[in-house]
């Protein structure tokens, strides 16, 4: 009973006596230090450091990508929705076969001026059935334009391979 009373105490002045040699380097706490704030060192402001650069090397070429698809059969709808700083552009369609993926709307350059936009309604395809149920090749894809894009554009039209589709203001 006596050396269990006698270590208590030895521990307890042993624990208080940490408090003094809280700031000394003996404590292993205070080995490495407190951590400061350093401002980061930008390179270059407009590079967002989130999107990765492509870089020159035997296998990666950097000539711009060109988009392989090919385009919807049939476009079924075309909505512009209205949104804060600018709008959305949701087409729908149909594709002549089954499995249609990575769906996008291209701007057609030549056929759009200062009062149009043309949009190609185009997804890669794989060959598949053809006769099967018009859901399951149905698509649907959003593309964000800005009211600064807008500005003086009075029509959008989505082109398919069949047909068009044009919204006018």
């Amino acid at each position: 009973m006596r050396k269990s009373v006698t270590l208590l105490i030895l521990a307890t002045v042993t624990l208080t006596g940490c408090a003094t040699i809280s700031e000394s380097r003996l404590n292993p706490f205070n080995w490495f230090g407190r951590s400061e704030a350093d401002p980061a060192a930008v390179a270059n402001a407009t590079v967002n450091p989130l999107i990765p650069q492509r870089r020159a090397s035997v296998f990666l070429d950097n000539r711009p990508e060109v988009f392989a698809g090919r385009p919807i059969a049939e476009v079924t709808e075309l909505l512009v929705e209205r949104r804060p700083g600018g709008a959305i552009i949701r087409a729908t369609g149909e594709a002549n076969r089954l499995g249609p993926f990575d769906v996008r709307l291209i701007q057609d350059e030549a056929a759009s001026d200062e009062g149009t936009l043309v949009y190609d309604l185009k997804a890669l395809q794989q060959p598949g059935p053809r006769n099967t149920n018009p859901r399951s090749r149905q698509v649907t894809v959003g593309l964000w334009i800005t009211d600064q894009d807008l500005a003086g554009i009075r029509t959008i039209t989505v082109r398919g391979a069949e047909n068009a589709r044009s919204v006018r203001r």
